[in-house]
């Protein structure tokens, strides 16, 4: 795969994770939610994440600060990685993997580096306006804009299970959005066709 291939897919994957980010963040409260197509496990539930994967944080009055310039970091690198995998004529599953796992973190990048500049708050009832004149934070410290909820099961464990027996579960109970999903899928493909996304490349790509 050509190196503009890959950028294609990195492009495409960012405008549908920012207009589907834009969209919601200018049109749902925080907190508000739907059901899409009336099902009870498929809901667009808007929510704002302030740190890593799954809520977690980095505590410290520059947490956010250093979570974000460690982003920026890592899509470096990435981005250097898909340069040198396309250039040494690794498989196609490969540069497709890392193409979406680089899309779904500068994703989340732009959301933390630029929308506590170009949006006010978000809150339960208020819907945020784009580019306003009262932005709710400053350069690096914007929160990334979740959307897609899956809660497909809910209900008691059986009480025989070690550790989580007789507990309340909720399955699918994460809130996350394209760029995540793109990270999750990129990571899923090195896992699942591991042999061939690492196969010894055939030759050197001069585009």
């Amino acid at each position: 795969m050509s190196l503009k291939k890959a950028y294609l897919i990195v492009i495409l994957v960012l405008i549908i994770d920012q207009v589907s980010k834009i969209y919601i963040k200018t049109h749902f409260k925080l907190d508000e939610f739907i059901k899409v197509m009336d099902l009870n496990w498929f809901r667009i539930h808007f929510i704002e994440n302030e740190g890593m994967a799954w809520g977690a944080v980095i505590p410290g009055a520059h947490g956010k600060l250093i979570l974000t310039l460690f982003r920026i970091v890592a899509v470096g690198g990435i981005g250097y990685w898909l340069y040198d995998s396309v250039k040494k004529n690794y498989s196609n599953y490969l540069i497709v993997s890392i193409s979406l796992i680089l899309a779904g973190a500068f994703g989340n990048i732009i959301d933390s580096v630029f929308y506590g500049l170009i949006f006010d708050y978000s809150s339960t009832n208020h819907v945020a306006t784009l580019f306003s004149e009262n932005p709710y934070g400053t350069v690096f410290h914007g929160k990334v804009v979740d959307m897609f909820y899956f809660p497909i099961w809910k209900g008691q464990l059986p009480s025989w299970l070690p550790f989580w027996g007789g507990q309340n579960f909720l399955f699918f109970n994460a809130i996350f959005n394209v760029a995540d999903a793109a990270i999750s899928v990129g990571v899923a493909i090195l896992l699942l066709f591991n042999k061939r996304a690492f196969a010894k490349p055939q030759g050197v790509v001069t585009e």
